[in-house]
C-alpha cells in the first residue's frame, strides 16, 4: 500500500449508540426471537412505505423465495427476470424448482429491458421477478402492464432499493410484493435480515406462516399447518434495524451527499462514465461506474489496491457463474448487452461516512491508474510500430 494512507474500505455500516440501546434492550428482555422487536420493525416499515403489511424474514434472498413459493410456482415454470443482479435472484427462481429465464438489460439504467421481457414469454412463463438493481427502479409500470396482459404473477427484488420510488411512488405499492434486504452494505442494516413489503393480506398470513416453520394461523404452539422454513428475523437484528430506520432519512441523504461528489469528479475522468442519472431518484446502494472497453477492469481492480483503494468488479453476469453454466447450460455471448456492462463496471468505496478527502483520493487514484495504463499502452504500441 502507498505509503502510510489508511485503506478505503468498499462499504462501511453506521452503527450508533441508538442501535447499541435497542439491542441491549432485546438481551436484556429475554426476548432474543418471537418478541415485540419484530413486529414493531415490520410496523415501521408499513407505515414509512405506506403498504398494510411489511413481513420481516432472515434475508432478502428468504423474502423472495417465500414470496415465489407461495406463489405455488414449482418445476415446468419459468420465471423472466435479469442475469444482471446479484445471484440469490436467480437462486430463489431456483429453489422452488422453477426455471428463471434472463432478459437483457437497458444499456443506461441496467434495468430489465420491458421488451426484452416480453419476447422472453413462452407458454411455460408464470411469473416476472423485476430486479431494481444499484438501487435505480425498473420500468415498474410497463413490467406490470405486461405481468397483467399475460396473466403473469409479479415479484420484485427491490433488495438494492430500499425506500426507492419510481415516480414518486415507493416500490412495493404497485400491487405485487417487493422485497428490501438488509446486509452489512445496504442502505439499511440489520447485518443480515430482509422484508417482505404487501397490501395482500392473504400472502402476509401466508408468509408469516411459512417464515415460521408454517405454524398454524392461529399461532398454536409446535401446531403446523403447512411446510414451512425457518426464515425467521430475531428481536436482536430488528432491534438494530429499528434504531436505523429511525434515521434512514438522514443516512440516504449522506450517500445522495457522496454520490454527488463521486459524479461530479468522474465526469472529469477520461475513460471512466459516471453513474446514470435518469428521470427516476436513485435508492442510492453502490457507486459502480463503467471503464472503457480499453480497460482491463480487473488490473485497474489490482493497481488500485496497490494505492489502499479497495474496488471490486460489480457485479459478475449470473447466466455466467460455473453454476448456471453447469447446470442450465449457459455460454458467454447470450447477453450481450449485460456481459458488457458486468465486463466494465467497477465497484468503489461507498458508504454514508465517507469525506470528501477519500472521493477525491479515490477519483485521483483511478485517474492516475487510468493515465498510466493508457501511458503503457501508447508506449508499448510505439515500440511494436518501431
Amino acid at each position: 500500500m502507498s505509503g502510510d494512507l489508511e485503506r478505503i474500505p468498499l462499504a462501511k455500516p453506521v452503527i450508533g449508540d441508538r442501535e447499541r440501546e435497542l439491542v441491549d434492550e432485546v438481551l436484556r428482555s429475554g426476548m432474543l426471537s418471537l418478541g415485540p422487536m419484530v413486529p414493531r420493525f415490520e410496523r415501521m416499515w408499513a407505515e414509512r412505505i405506506g403498504v398494510r403489511h411489511a413481513v420481516a424474514v432472515s434475508s432478502g434472498t428468504a423474502g423472495l423465495h417465500l414470496c415465489l413459493h407461495a406463489m405455488g410456482l414449482g418445476p415446468g415454470d419459468e420465471v423472466i427476470t435479469s442475469s444482471f443482479s446479484f445471484v440469490a435472484s436467480a437462486n430463489a427462481i431456483v429453489f422452488t424448482g422453477a426455471t428463471p429465464v434472463f432478459a437483457e438489460v437497458d444499456p443506461l439504467t441496467f434495468d430489465m429491458d420491458p421488451a426484452a421481457v416480453e419476447a422472453a414469454i413462452t407458454p411455460r412463463t408464470k411469473a416476472i421477478m423485476i430486479v431494481d438493481i444499484f438501487g435505480y427502479p425498473a420500468e415498474v409500470p410497463a413490467l406490470v402492464d405486461i405481468a397483467r396482459r399475460h396473466g403473469l404473477k409479479l415479484v420484485e427484488d427491490a433488495c438494492q432499493s430500499i425506500d426507492g420510488a419510481y415516480d414518486g411512488r415507493k416500490l412495493g405499492t404497485f400491487g405485487h410484493p417487493a422485497v428490501y434486504g438488509f446486509y452489512a452494505n445496504k442502505q439499511l442494516t440489520t447485518a443480515e435480515g430482509g422484508v417482505v413489503l404487501t397490501d395482500d393480506d392473504e400472502l402476509a398470513r401466508v408468509l408469516g406462516s411459512l417464515r415460521n416453520q408454517g405454524r398454524s394461523d392461529d399461532g398454536a404452539w409446535l401446531v403446523h399447518s403447512r411446510l414451512g422454513f425457518n426464515y425467521r428475523l430475531s428481536d436482536v437484528h430488528s432491534a438494530i434495524g429499528v434504531a436505523q430506520l429511525e434515521r434512514l432519512d438522514d443516512m440516504l441523504a449522506a450517500r445522495a451527499r457522496v454520490a454527488g461528489w463521486y459524479q461530479s469528479r468522474m465526469a472529469g475522468i477520461d475513460g471512466v462514465t459516471p453513474m446514470y442519472e435518469g428521470p427516476q431518484q436513485r435508492s442510492w446502494f453502490v457507486y459502480a461506474p463503467r471503464l472503457d472497453p480499453d480497460l482491463v477492469r480487473d488490473e485497474v481492480i489490482g493497481e488500485l489496491d496497490a494505492l489502499g483503494i479497495s474496488a471490486k468488479p460489480y457485479l459478475p453476469c449470473i447466466h455466467l457463474q460455473p453454476y448456471y453454466q453447469d447446470d442450465h447450460g449457459h455460454r458467454p455471448g447470450e447477453f450481450p448487452v449485460t456481459e458488457a456492462i458486468s465486463a466494465s463496471t467497477i465497484a468503489l468505496p461507498f458508504f454514508p461516512e465517507m469525506t470528501e478527502e477519500q472521493v477525491d483520493r479515490v477519483c485521483a487514484g483511478l485517474d492516475a491508474v487510468i493515465r498510466g495504463r493508457r501511458a503503457g499502452a501508447a508506449g508499448a504500441g510505439a515500440r511494436a510500430g518501431a
